[in-house]
C-alpha cells in the first residue's frame, strides 16, 4: 500500500470511525468497507487530474489556500457537519460526471445505499486534501514535486493490487455509468477491504 492510503487509513479509523458512521447512519462495518473503497478513487482522481494542463498547478493552489492540514487537528469540527460545502467542492472538481457511478459502485460494494454514499464522501474529500496539504509542506513539493508524488503513490498501490487500481483507471477513464459502477465493487474488495478489518 502507498504512504498516503496508510496514512489517510490511519487517520479515519478508531474514534475517527465510529463518529463517521454515525453522522452518516450506517454501522461500521459498512463505513469502514465504504471508506476502503472511497480513498483509493479520490487518490487517483486527484493523480489523474494533475496529469491535465495546469492540473498540478491548480491543485498546488488549492492546497496552500485550503487544505494546509490544519483540518486533521480538528476533525471534530468536520465531523460535526462543518465541512460539507467544502467537500462538495472538492468532489465536483475530483470526480466530476463520474461522482454518480462512484456513489453506485461504493454502495454495493459496502452494502450501504447510494444516499448514504452522498453522505460520505463529502466527509471524505476535506480529510484525502488535508493529509495531502500537510505532506506537500512537509515535503517542500512544487508543481511537479506533488503530481510526481502522487503518481508514484498510485503506483505503490497498483503493485499490490494491480486488478484492482485497473478497475479504477477504467472508472476514471469512461463515460459510462453502468458497467462501471459494478467494477467499483472490486476496488474496495482487492485493494483495501481488509483494513479496518475486525473493528467493530
Amino acid at each position: 500500500m502507498s504512504e498516503l492510503l496508510d496514512t489517510l487509513t490511519q487517520t479515519l479509523s478508531g474514534g475517527t470511525l465510529q463518529q463517521i458512521s454515525r453522522q452518516i447512519g450506517a454501522d461500521e462495518d459498512s463505513t469502514s468497507k465504504a471508506i476502503a473503497g472511497a480513498l483509493p478513487i479520490l487518490m487517483g482522481a486527484l493523480d489523474r487530474n494533475t496529469d491535465q494542463p495546469g492540473g498540478a498547478e491548480s491543485l498546488l493552489g488549492a492546497l496552500a489556500r485550503d487544505h494546509d492540514g490544519g483540518i486533521l487537528d480538528n476533525l471534530s469540527g468536520l465531523l460535526g457537519g462543518s465541512g460539507g460545502g467544502a467537500g462538495e467542492a472538492i468532489l465536483g472538481h475530483v470526480l466530476g460526471g463520474k461522482r454518480r457511478s462512484v456513489e453506485s459502485g461504493l454502495g454495493r460494494a459496502s452494502g450501504l445505499d447510494a444516499g448514504t454514499i452522498a453522505k460520505l464522501l463529502p466527509i471524505l474529500a476535506p480529510i484525502v486534501m488535508g493529509v495531502l496539504g500537510r505532506t506537500q509542506r512537509q515535503q517542500r513539493l512544487d508543481a511537479r514535486g506533488l503530481s510526481d508524488y502522487l503518481t508514484g503513490q498510485r503506483q505503490q498501490a497498483q503493485k499490490r493490487a494491480p486488478d484492482a487500481m485497473g478497475v479504477l483507471g477504467k472508472l476514471l477513464d469512461s463515460d459510462n455509468d453502468g458497467e462501471i459502477a459494478d467494477d467499483v465493487v472490486k476496488i474496495g474488495s482487492s485493494l483495501l477491504g481488509g483494513l479496518f478489518g475486525g473493528r467493530k
